[in-house]
């Protein structure tokens, strides 16, 4: 018997409604499962909102609108980075009107052509977090409204960019933003000044004068005589560092004009501080803010700042639920230092390169610091290391199984990273071949009769747009820096085709995470999996410029949600303990039988390691950059038209999908 009109179109609306309520049973899932949020089955007047969040770029005032045609709001929470919000409605009639109606309903991201679909839940009420503001790190000082509009004005017009006849070193063009530089020009290859050739001209009168307000003011104590000028364009920033302490005196000073920006401070106990720098505010760091923190800028065209007084509702007043996303604009910093004449004598050696004796692996300063340090401690040890590397990885992790066992019949993947190839022949009816910066390990790829070549994930060389998916499984971490990490990402994105997907794996800081484990951490045996050289090894699958897969199998790890750096020294992890820094070196263990010859001595580090390995058992070490929560969504988030289309936590790795649109 046919369906009338009616008939059909009733039937497509309840499958229209079904899809709907398992979208919506799958977020509540989902936020349970990471996040820990308890859902309940009857009405009340608080709502969790999946996929509205400031985490995916939903902002306070897009969601405040929304949410309030449905009824008065009392509460909207919207914690920092994360894909989800709290509202609170005035009456149940109002929370269930909400329910009903915003659930499916779409919201475009600002400033993108993405949109994300809302999925609404009930909750028994809207966490309320009443924690005070932190403090600034000890000796950072911000002085707002220092220079007058028309000041600014006039300062940002006596930069003149175009110039490059008559001092031609004193500007250049990084390749994430411009930077121009007086009385003395900084030299990125080794983080110093040549003090012996100052550039001619000094300061430009304007800045003295700036200088001689700021010093009869009282704000600084010395006067500076090296200015270095950047500009910011909505989405560059700068990696967290500190000046050298050798090149320059204990204050530092910036002035920030054109536009505000959340500049990050780390300390290398963990703690981590978002400092809001209004525009024409003058920032001073001096004491341990300027010689043991960390400072930069995180690249995003967007900051989650306090929320004005008119985005504000309700009875959340804490900074937790006052939170907005604020778009940036052009910002152009003003750095002032004053040259160092003598050796550091701080407070803090364990930072200073003044009076540290022992030279040892430092973070990249630039990007041939990044290149050689990669070299070093990523390629080279791979190579050396590939035979017995390759005889402890056999098993594909499930879950990248399962994303390959989506694709379509035919697809053609790439590899980025393959290693040993463990995943090329998962599905057979996909045409994937592989690339990875070790030789050796491309060779035992082709025994096993795969298609691989030797290649960088920094510049692969296949078409743009001839994937239909791409994997990177542990590889990204390998790179020393966000620039280099980012790049690795975009390459990825240019080799997808529209509608094509990549998924990628990097090593996580936090190895247990909502009561998940690593699979190692209790150092079982599955079969003969050799769970001996992955816990002798730290468990790990990792590889060069592309390379493996897997878990950092620790034992008695604490969950860690911060980020501990330190600025110069690479410390070198030990086996079976948390980690200390999101950048380090991590040993690994040769065994016997594998390849051995007098060139690992420019690897070994026999201080560290030399109570516990004979001459025969040498140990390499291997850099890598551990992700926080969240860290590498946000990094995906930056590539322009690329979506995030699934995050989750999987054995001490965090793991993204994405798709190109």
């Amino acid at each position: 018997m046919e369906l009338d009109g009616t008939e059909q179109r009733s039937q497509k609306l309840s499958k229209a409604e079904k899809k709907l309520r398992q979208k919506q049973m799958k977020a509540r899932h989902t936020l349970w499962k990471h996040e820990g949020i308890e859902c309940v089955s009857y009405p009340t007047k608080s709502l969790v909102i999946a996929n509205g969040g400031l985490g995916n770029g939903v902002s306070r005032c897009q969601l405040l609108c929304a949410v309030e045609d449905c009824g008065p709001v009392e509460a909207l929470l919207m914690p920092p980075d994360k894909p989800y919000s709290f509202v609170k409605y005035a009456t149940l009639d109002d929370a269930k009107r909400a329910y009903s109606s915003l659930n499916g309903n779409e919201i475009k991201v600002e400033d993108s052509i993405q949109s994300v679909v809302l999925y609404l839940n009930f909750v028994e009420k809207v966490p309320q977090e009443d924690m005070p503001s932190p403090a600034l790190p000890p000796g950072l000082n911000i002085i707002e409204d220092l220079v007058s509009p028309e000041e600014e004005r006039q300062l940002l017009e006596s930069i003149d960019w175009a110039e490059d006849e008559v001092l031609p070193s004193t500007q250049k063009s990084l390749k994430h933003r411009r930077v121009k530089h007086f009385g003395y020009e900084f030299q990125y290859d080794n983080n110093n000044i040549d003090r012996d050739r100052p550039l001619p001209g000094g300061l430009p009168d304007i800045f003295n004068t700036f200088l001689e307000k700021c010093l009869n003011m009282g704000y600084i104590k010395n006067k500076p005589d090296q200015l270095t000028v950047n500009q910011y364009e909505p989405g560059q920033g700068i990696p967290p560092h500190i000046d050298t302490h050798s090149a320059f005196e204990d204050e530092i000073t910036s002035l920030s004009l054109g536009a505000e920006i959340v500049m990050d401070f780390k300390h290398p106990d963990g703690q981590t501080l978002a400092v809001m720098l209004p525009q024409r505010s003058l920032l001073v760091m001096s004491g341990e803010s300027r010689y043991l923190w960390t400072h930069g800028i995180t690249p995003r065209k967007f900051d989650v700042v306090q929320a004005s007084e008119g985005q504000r509702v309700g009875t959340v007043t804490a900074d937790i639920g006052d939170l907005t996303l604020n778009k940036r604009g052009t910002r152009t910093s003003f750095t002032f230092r004053k040259v160092r004449r003598s050796p550091c004598n701080c407070p803090y050696p364990s930072v200073c390169d003044s009076q540290r004796k022992d030279p040892a692996p430092s973070f990249p300063g630039n990007e041939r610091d990044a290149s050689e340090l990669e070299k070093k401690y990523v390629h080279d040890v791979y190579e050396e290391i590939a035979t017995h590397f390759s005889s402890t990885r056999h098993s594909p992790w499930p879950r990248v199984v399962e994303f390959l066992k989506t694709l379509p019949y035919g697809a053609v993947v790439a590899d980025v990273g393959c290693g040993n190839g463990k995943y090329l022949g998962v599905n057979k009816d996909l045409y994937m071949f592989g690339c990875d910066r070790s030789k050796t390990l491309v060779d035992i790829c082709g025994e096993k009769g795969f298609q691989a070549f030797v290649g960088d994930a920094l510049s692969v060389p296949i078409r743009s747009g001839s994937c239909d998916a791409c994997i990177s499984i542990a590889v990204i971490h390998h790179f020393s820096t966000v620039e280099r990490r980012l790049m690795t990402l975009c390459e990825l994105a240019r080799l997808l085709r529209p509608g094509g997907r990549a998924l990628i794996y990097v090593w996580a800081l936090e190895q247990e995470y909502n009561k998940q484990k690593s699979k190692y951490l209790k150092g079982k045996r599955a079969g003969k999996e050799k769970a001996e050289e992955r816990i002798s090894n730290t468990g790990v699958d990792t590889g060069g410029s592309g390379c493996r897969d897997s878990v950092h199998p620790n034992e008695d790890m604490c969950q860690l949600s911060t980020h501990q750096f330190l600025p110069d020294e690479l410390p070198i992890h030990t086996n079976r303990t948390s980690f200390g820094s999101q950048d380090l070196l991590v040993p690994w263990h040769l065994k016997d039988g594998t390849k051995q010859n007098a060139k690992q001595a420019k690897f070994h580090h026999p201080p560290a390691n030399s109570s516990n390995v004979g001459v025969c058992a040498p140990v390499f070490h291997r850099y890598y950059h551990v992700f926080c929560e969240g860290e590498l969504e946000q990094l995906c988030k930056g590539l322009n038209g690329i979506s995030v289309q699934e995050s989750y936590y999987d054995q001490g790795n965090w793991c993204v999908v994405l798709e190109k649109q």
